[in-house]
């Protein structure tokens, strides 16, 4: 089961304990990267495209819950 990511209008909320603000978040991604290496060899990422990013779970750190995040309204939002 995929968890939906918030949005510039809405939050993460563990249904569980009501946590808003600690979670672990397990996730896959797809990237493309450039990376330049030093004279030396040293790698350094200059750029980073993310071309698909899937969250697989997320952890509640309050509560130790699994997948039991919802999407609530932020502060503010609609008013």
């Amino acid at each position: 089961m995929t968890v939906p990511l918030p949005t510039a209008e809405t939050r993460w909320r563990c249904t569980l304990c009501g946590n808003l603000t600690r979670f672990d978040v397990t996730r896959s991604s797809k990237v493309v990267e450039y990376v330049h290496l030093d004279l030396s060899g040293e790698p350094s990422v200059e750029e980073r495209d993310v071309v698909n990013e899937t969250i697989e779970s997320v952890r509640c750190r309050w509560c130790n819950a699994v997948d039991q995040v919802e999407l609530v309204d932020r502060p503010g939002v609609g008013s």
